[in-house]
């Protein structure tokens, strides 16, 4: 049998892979350094802030309650108006910090086009929190 030049039976052959064992070993180690020391680390530069006892003031939206009758005629604050005094109103009142919430008071009986016709109104002043009240159901 022939043999190659280099290579003898009685040698150990060349590995030809990196044991990556002791690698992976030096890198977990690191990485417990790390994780032990990184809480050392915590940088803090200690200053004393002055305190401010001032509290938040939170101010509440006005409402405007406008009332629709079953005829089918706007009282805004308990006063009839007209849809050109309403469209006013409203402009004005979407100018104003915090912006006012319009509650809607409907009869039963009003048609849903006046209920449709205030609210567009309101919407094209720049309102936009509007908000129907109710009657709860009395318990029989």
């Amino acid at each position: 049998m022939a043999s190659t030049p280099f290579i003898n039976d009685n040698e150990e052959t060349l590995m030809s892979e990196i044991n990556m064992t002791p690698l992976v070993d030096v890198m977990l180690v690191l990485l417990i350094i790390f994780l032990v020391t990184l809480p050392v680390m915590h940088h803090a530069i200690k200053l004393d802030l002055p305190q401010a006892s001032s509290s938040k003031t939170v101010l509440k939206p006005t409402q405007i309650k406008l009332t629709l009758q079953a005829d089918g005629t706007v009282l805004l604050d308990q006063q009839a108006v007209d849809d050109a005094t309403l469209r006013v109103h409203f402009l004005a009142a979407a100018k104003v910090e915090p912006q006012p919430e319009v509650y809607l008071y409907a009869d039963r009986a009003v048609r849903y086009e006046h209920i449709a016709h205030v609210m567009s109104a309101a919407q094209s002043g720049g309102l936009a929190k509007i908000g129907f009240i109710t009657q709860p159901e009395a318990n029989h």
